[in-house]
């Protein structure tokens, strides 16, 4: 009996979503919770968990196909589907033998028994015929996407692909992807250069048999059969790339495995070629991968994969720089003694040109439009927040251990400002043409900051929460914006945001509105210094904890005084620190 995996809901407006990877191969084994496969939407990218555990006996939706939501994307049972599609691979080999077929038919034949047929029966479109060729293009990546950008081309003009092998890298609004060949041949034409935007279903390449090689009819078992035959290391890092991408993509992945055993006898012939295809792998890793690797300075030639077929993944990216930070603090730490200053990091950006991220193409507009179409300023208060800081002092150990968080200040500023807000609503407002649109809910955006860029996910009704409840709902929210796991629906609906900029240890900034919102909040770092008290009627210097809290509004609907006797609320709030009812422990 096996187990279907459907696509979930990932959100109130996502209708379809398309599949990005799959991290399993049929016949693997997954636990459940296990990652399955990654999804892209509109709104977010996020990975598909495998809802039990057993072995993947059927892949029915493959790599950048799109499928509405409660689409079937795969079984998962004991593995007794798997295992009876293993048995055709070793009846087809004897067949194979018996009529004497030339060894490039020979991993076809693993799937159809008719050995004439072998090659014309690939599980994906067959290579073009001599004279013919197929266009490249771009395909649909979300239901509010019309246009992709080229960031790097994989493959030159000349070059041998295999169906589904990566052709280009393209960049949108939403998602950074890899796009395949459709067919195996040889790449004729590029249409579309780098950094280029193009609509989704233009034309971006032309894939035919080659002019150059027109003896070669059939270039697929050509470049299968060469390692064997001339054991090169150019071309024996060529086949296990394909290799690995296709059993994820075709409709039999299970009948691809014994080709695998069939290219190993090759290797011992060529020992160069273990490292010149753990180079080539380094070429297929996603868009994503590659720019976090150059953010943290990370050699992908030296990571070593744990994701299918030896893929890295962002994890493995983030533990190799960990890693490279620990290994010169450690061997820094004999030379403290003597040295004066610590080295300082130099970025692998410095003397670099990069291209913006679409997201960071995004967030670039919106900040331009809400300056143009909005009035905006920033007044600025100064909280003494000793008698807050003394209370999560004294309570921090017992809130970690009733709810599994740790207290920080951010909820204690998060609970009073919805307080404020309550009181002043015109802060939570929102303009619509000439009307002041007042929401009866307090919908807290807390900025993000992440690899991708700024995202702002959302604490709703947080009006209606205590401080155990705020801190937790941060918390996740904050998590799983970094992770990439959020909802759409979690990143809309905001009526005011939250910027925490004293998390790097600035005093203060002025923050700049995001429509259709009318206010912003930036909390600045919490730091001790004198201040004048009061003690016994006389003045005295104390050391005491103050917080910069920075507003910045609209100035077409939201006044000066408005803003002040807002701040004013907030300030009084934490000052007076009177949230022993409100911890919610």
């Amino acid at each position: 009996m096996s187990t279907s995996v459907v696509l979930p809901a990932l959100g109130e407006s996502v209708t379809e979503g398309t599949v990005t990877r799959w991290l399993k191969q049929v016949g693997d084994t997954v636990q459940e919770d296990e990652g399955l496969l990654e999804i892209s939407t509109d709104k977010v990218d996020t990975e598909i968990p495998s809802p039990v555990s057993g072995v993947i006996e059927e892949i029915l939706v493959q790599e950048d196909e799109t499928v509405e939501v409660g689409a079937i994307l795969a079984k998962i049972g004991d593995g007794s589907g798997a295992a009876s599609s293993d048995d055709a691979p070793e009846a087809a080999p004897a067949e194979d033998a018996a009529e004497a077929a030339p060894a490039p038919a020979e991993p076809a034949a693993a799937e159809e028994a008719p050995a004439e047929e072998a090659p014309a029966e690939q599980p994906a479109p067959a290579p073009a015929p001599s004279g013919d060729s197929t266009e490249v293009k771009l395909p649909e990546l979300g239901e509010s996407v019309t246009e992709g950008t080229i960031t790097r081309w994989l493959k030159a003009v000349g070059d041998d692909v295999a169906v589904d092998e990566p052709l280009l890298e393209i960049s949108t609004d939403k998602v950074d992807t890899e796009i395949p060949s459709p067919v195996a041949g040889t790449l004729q034409e590029i249409l579309v250069q780098e950094d280029e935007t193009v609509a989704v279903g233009s034309a971006l390449a032309r894939i035919g048999s080659g002019a150059a090689a027109p003896a070669e009819a059939q270039p697929a078992p050509a470049i299968e059969d060469k390692p064997m035959q001339q054991p090169q290391p150019n071309e024996v890092q060529e086949a296990p790339a394909p290799a690995a991408e296709k059993p994820a993509e075709q409709p039999a992945p299970a009948a691809e495995k014994p080709a695998a055993p069939e290219e190993k006898p090759a290797a011992p012939a060529a020992p160069a070629a273990a490292p010149a295809s753990s180079g080539d792998e380094v070429t297929y890793v996603t868009p994503l991968v590659r720019r976090l690797a150059q953010q943290q300075g990370v050699d992908l030639s030296t990571v070593t994969g744990s994701g299918v077929g030896g893929r890295i993944r962002k994890e493995d990216v983030l533990k190799a720089a960990e890693a490279a930070k620990a290994a010169p603090a450690a061997a820094a730490a004999p030379a403290q003694t003597t040295a004066a200053a610590a080295p300082i990091e130099v970025s692998p950006l410095r003397g670099t040109t990069q291209k913006m991220s679409r997201l960071r193409k995004v967030i670039a507009e919106r900040a331009v439009a809400s300056m143009q179409a909005t009035a905006q300023l920033t007044t600025v208060v100064e909280v003494d927040v000793t008698k807050v800081a003394a209370l999560r002092d004294r309570v921090k150990g017992e809130f970690q251990q009733k709810t599994g968080d740790k207290l920080s200040f951010l909820p204690f500023f998060a609970l009073a400002a919805v307080e404020a807000l309550k009181t002043y609503p015109i802060i939570n407002s929102t303009v619509e043409g000439d009307e002041i649109v007042y929401p009866a809910h307090e919908n807290v955006s807390i900025a993000v900051d992440t690899e991708r860029g700024l995202l702002t996910p959302v604490v709703k009704d947080a009006g209606e929460k205590n401080i155990a409840q705020l801190a937790r709902e941060i918390a996740d929210l904050a998590a799983r914006t970094r992770d990439n796991k959020l909802k759409p629906d979690e990143l809309a609906g905001g009526t005011f945001t939250l910027t925490n900029t004293g998390s790097r240890g600035a005093l203060f900034d002025t923050p700049i509105v995001f429509l259709p919102q009318s206010a912003i909040l930036g909390l600045g770092a919490v730091v001790k210094k004198p201040g004048v008290v009061s003690v016994d009627g006389k003045d005295a210097i104390s050391v005491r904890s103050y917080v910069y809290l920075a507003l910045s509004y609209d100035h077409r609907i939201i006044d000066g005084a408005d803003a002040a006797r807002f701040l004013g609320a907030v300030k009084a709030r934490l000052e007076a620190a009177q949230f022993e009812g409100d911890l919610g422990i």
